[in-house]
């Protein structure tokens, strides 16, 4: 990150992994969003809070300066368990879908 600015490079690395996550969860049938500008701001959100607290955070959630809490908010995070997974299909922030 240079003056504020994250990589476009290591934004790119990390929609592959999330491309990635997606292919290795084929079974659970989620999708990632289709919409590449959203997938790439939330990608620009994660890659601030990893240059920010040292990990990547989901950007839609806030954290509660408690370390041991906060790594069930490292993205993908355990969006599967969450209520707006249940009741409406996708993660907390949309970067993830049931097909």
């Amino acid at each position: 990150m240079v003056n504020g600015e994250v990589d476009e490079k290591k934004i790119d690395e990390l929609i592959q992994k999330w491309k990635e996550f997606v292919e290795r969860h084929k079974t659970e049938k989620l999708k990632l969003n289709p919409d590449m500008e959203k997938v790439r701001a939330l990608a620009k959100g994660v890659l601030h809070n990893e240059s920010k607290y040292g990990l990547k955070f989901c950007p839609c959630r806030i954290s509660s300066k408690d370390r041991e809490k906060d790594l069930k908010l490292i993205c993908p995070c355990n969006f599967k368990i969450q209520r707006v997974w249940q009741e409406k299909g996708e993660c907390w922030c949309g970067l993830f879908f049931k097909v």
